[in-house]
């Protein structure tokens, strides 16, 4: 949970020490794409998988995922992954995910594309 990339992301949302970033790389992520667009991040900042999900704006919040959006798995007792579908297919979404790994971790060391199915997921957050 640090390094040179990692860093970065923590950076981005305000965390300067060593801890879960798979929010904080869907936060830099998106404020990056923001900044090329000339517009204002939509994500809440946060490296709170659950506390971006509980400060978005309900009008974000969508069960029906489409690519950009942000998805979140809420795992119980506060724990929780997100990152950014990059296609829907079937039951399943494609993602882009930092913070896990080969296995599908939520505490991994890279960022992978990984494949899940829809019925995990917790919701997703609208980027338009």
């Amino acid at each position: 949970n640090w390094g040179k990339y990692v860093q970065k992301y923590l950076d981005s949302v305000g965390i300067h020490f060593p801890a879960a970033w798979c929010m904080a790389f869907n936060y830099w992520c998106i404020n990056e794409a923001s900044k090329i667009h000339a517009q204002k991040n939509p994500l809440f900042k946060s490296g709170g998988v659950l506390n971006t999900w509980n400060m978005t704006d309900k009008s974000r919040r969508v069960k029906t995922p489409k690519p950009g959006d942000v998805f979140i798995i809420d795992f119980g007792k506060g724990l929780g992954h997100a990152g950014i579908v990059t296609s829907v297919k079937g039951n399943f979404i494609y993602t882009i995910e930092g913070n896990t790994n080969d296995d599908g971790s939520r505490e991994g060391y890279e960022v992978a594309a990984r494949r899940r199915p829809i019925a995990n997921i917790k919701g997703f957050i609208n980027i338009d």
